[in-house]
C-alpha cells in the first residue's frame, strides 16, 4: 500500500479534520484538497501533508487535484453537490472513490456506474463511516442467518452532537420527507409516526423510522425487500415530532430558509468534543425474520460515531489498497459481515449480556 497516494476532499472540514488526524496516526500521508486555500492551508503547515485547491465543479483543478493519486475520499458534503462530477473523474482516471455520505439519491447514483467501475478496476465505494459500516455490516450478519428473509429492521441509539456537515444534510432532506423500503421498492413514510421500544446494550429505547441509507445499501448487501431504519429519541420528544416535524418540512421546502438554516449552522455548530467522542458510545440493532417463524436479532456497541468514522474511514481505504475490491460496493459487500469488528472498540452480540 502507498500510504501518500491518497487525497482527502473536504479536509477542513469537521469530519475531514478527523480523518486527517487519524491516517497520520497510522502513517498516511494523504494530500489535502478543499476549495478555499485559507481553509485548507494552515491544516498542510500543522500537519506538514501537501494540498491542493480544487472545486468538483471546475474540471481543469478535478483533473489537477487527481494527478497521480490512487484514490480519494471525499468528506465534502451535503454529497448530492459534491459526489458526481468527483465520481465522473474517477471513472476517467481510474481512480477509486469513497466518501461518508448517508444520502439515499448519491447511493443510488454511485449504484448505477457499477459496470463502467469494473471495467476501470476500480471501486466506489460510498458510506465508510458511521454510515453505514455498521448497520450494513449487522444488516449482512442477521440476513445470513436467515436464508429467505423477507424482512430487516435496523435501529440505532446514541447520536449525541452532530457535525455542520451532517446538520447541513439533513436540513435538505427533511422536506422530502420519510421512506422504508417494501417489495423492494422505496415507499414515502410520514417522519415522526411508526414509534416502537428496542431493547439496545444500554437499555431499551424508543426508534422512529427515518431516512437512513441502509434503505439502499442494505437492500444491495442482503437483498432483503422490505426494509425500516430507525434512530432513537428521547421519550419526552415522542408526541411532540409528528407536529414538529411537519413544520420543519413546511419551512425548509424554502430554498431561502435552507441557505439561511444552512449559513447559521456553518456559523454555530461545530460538533462533538474530544472528550464527547472518546467518552460516548453508540449502538446498532438489527432484526431479520423470513415470514415463517425464523427470525435473527444482533447487536453491535461501538465507539461515538465521529470517532467511529475517522478510525473506520482509514481502515477502510487502507483495506481498499490491499484488496483492491472492483465496482460499486457497500463495505460489506466488499469485506464481509466481520469487517466492522476489525475497527478498534467494537463488540457484537448476539445475546445482550445480562
Amino acid at each position: 500500500m502507498t500510504k501518500e497516494n491518497w487525497l482527502i476532499y473536504g479536509a477542513n472540514g469537521y469530519t475531514g479534520q478527523l480523518v486527517v488526524e487519524e491516517a497520520l496516526h497510522r502513517g498516511h500521508r494523504p494530500i489535502l484538497a478543499g476549495r478555499s486555500k485559507e481553509k485548507i492551508e494552515p491544516i498542510a503547515n500543522r500537519t506538514g501533508l501537501e494540498y491542493v485547491v480544487a472545486d468538483p465543479a471546475d474540471t481543469g483543478s478535478l483533473k489537477k487535484a487527481l494527478s497521480g493519486v490512487g484514490l480519494i475520499f471525499n468528506a465534502a458534503g451535503p454529497f448530492i453537490h459534491t459526489s458526481t462530477p468527483i465520481i465522473k473523474a474517477c471513472l476517467e482516471y481510474g481512480i477509486h472513490y469513497t466518501d461518508i455520505t448517508g444520502e439515499i439519491p448519491v447511493f443510488q447514483n454511485i449504484f448505477s456506474y457499477d459496470s463502467q467501475a469494473k471495467q476501470k478496476g476500480i471501486v466506489l465505494m460510498p458510506g465508510i463511516g458511521f454510515d453505514v459500516i455498521p448497520t450494513d455490516c449487522l444488516a449482512l450478519y442477521v440476513a445470513e442467518h436467515v436464508p429467505g428473509a423477507v424482512e430487516l429492521e435496523l435501529a440505532f441509539a446514541g447520536l449525541g452532537h452532530i457535525s455542520p456537515g451532517t446538520m447541513k444534510t439533513m436540513v435538505e432532506m427533511i422536506p422530502g420527507g420519510g421512506m422504508v423500503r417494501r417489495d423492494g421498492r422505496l415507499t414515502s413514510y410520514p417522519l415522526g409516526r411508526g414509534a416502537k421500544k428496542v431493547l439496545f446494550p444500554d437499555g431499551e429505547h424508543t426508534v422512529i423510522p427515518i431516512l437512513w441509507g441502509d434503505l439502499e445499501t442494505a437492500y444491495h448487501s442482503t437483498g432483503v425487500k422490505n426494509i425500516t431504519t430507525s434512530m432513537a429519541y428521547p421519550d419526552f420528544m415522542i408526541p411532540f415530532l409528528p407536529a414538529g416535524i411537519s413544520i420543519m418540512q413546511k419551512l425548509f421546502a424554502s430554498k431561502t430558509i435552507q441557505r439561511l438554516a444552512q449559513k447559521m449552522i456553518g456559523m454555530t455548530v461545530k460538533g462533538p468534543g474530544k472528550d464527547a467522542r472518546e467518552r460516548d458510545r453508540s449502538y446498532v440493532w438489527a432484526r431479520a425474520a423470513d415470514g415463517k417463524g425464523n427470525e435473527k436479532q444482533a447487536w453491535l456497541d461501538i465507539p461515538e460515531t465521529y470517532l467511529f468514522t475517522a478510525v473506520a474511514s482509514v481502515l477502510t481505504i487502507e483495506k481498499i489498497f490491499e484488496l483492491h475490491p472492483k465496482g460499486a460496493l457497500t463495505p460489506a459487500m466488499a469485506f464481509g459481515s466481520g469487517f466492522v469488528l476489525n475497527i478498534n472498540g467494537v463488540k457484537r452480540y448476539d445475546k445482550l449480556p445480562g
